[in-house]
């Protein structure tokens, strides 16, 4: 027995050796480069890019690599007109937007999307009609889902958010959202503006939930990376980089890097469920 543990531990040892090997020789892939990459679009992905960024730089200060927001259709946009090297999509591109642009996609993460409510509300579970009915503004007071006596005050994303365009087709059905919904501009924010509300309802990535907000079951499953990986949670999308043409240079080994092995980490620190 004390031959096959110490067998054991032998093999792990090596393994987690030849990660770190792994890990080490991505980075060496940008020894004497030099350059600028500049990235934009959905802000489920900045987590993942700047850590990717900073360990690069870090590797590398000969290299820039500048991450800004803005959504799914500012990634779109500004990739597609060359405004930036990679544009990021919470969504798979379009036939229209591949036809228009010629970007092509690079998906590494699969990512839910949750509804989150302030920890103080008292409801722990919806279902998709509830949901919905509350959205499209025919249900207006907690008590009508079992909550307090309170009005519900409802958080959206703009029509260009990849996280508002998965939660509005694959949960509400394409359902209208009333007029009435305060609209925020990132996940970053949809998670302040719940958190600051008690009678706040909003959605956002899997990713961002943390102690801020709580994220009810939906018709009974639990919103988790896992679930959404395995469908037992059905809101769930892959995240994209996406580049026009195929990528050059700088951009293709930091689309390898954010695909590679070494990512895998930064990807599920993040919160989410790496694709490789």
């Amino acid at each position: 027995m004390k031959r096959f543990l110490h067998c054991a531990a032998a093999v792990l040892a090596v393994f987690f050796l030849m990660c770190g090997m792994a890990g080490a020789d991505m980075l060496q892939q940008f020894a004497g480069q030099k350059g600028k990459i500049d990235i934009a679009g959905g802000t489920a992905h900045i987590p993942v890019m700047n850590e990717a960024a900073k360990r690069i730089m870090t590797a590398n200060p000969d290299i820039r690599i500048t991450v800004e927001g803005g959504g799914t259709g500012v990634g779109v946009q500004k990739a597609g007109e060359g405004l930036v090297d990679i544009g990021n999509t919470g969504r798979a591109l379009s036939g229209d937007e591949v036809a228009k642009y010629g970007l092509v996609s690079f998906p590494f993460a699969v990512d839910g999307v949750t509804v989150v409510l302030n920890p103080a509300n008292s409801v722990s579970a919806l279902t998709s009609a509830q949901v919905q009915d509350i959205f499209a503004g025919k249900i207006t007071n907690w008590k009508d889902v079992g909550g307090a006596d309170a009005a519900i005050t409802l958080y959206t994303r703009d029509e260009a958010s990849g996280t508002r365009e998965v939660f509005w087709g694959k949960l509400l059905k394409k359902g209208a959202i009333a007029d009435k919904a305060n609209v925020v501009a990132s996940n970053g924010a949809m998670k302040v503006a719940v958190s600051q509300d008690a009678q706040g309802i909003g959605y956002m990535s899997i990713g961002f939930v943390d102690a801020a907000v709580k994220a009810p079951l939906l018709d009974g499953a639990e919103p988790s990376q896992d679930n959404a990986k395995s469908g037992a949670y059905k809101i769930a999308r892959m995240l994209y980089m996406n580049t026009k043409g195929e990528p050059q240079g700088l951009t293709k080994l930091f689309i390898d890097y954010v695909t590679g092995p070494e990512c895998t980490e930064i990807i599920s620190k993040a919160g989410y469920i790496p694709l490789r």
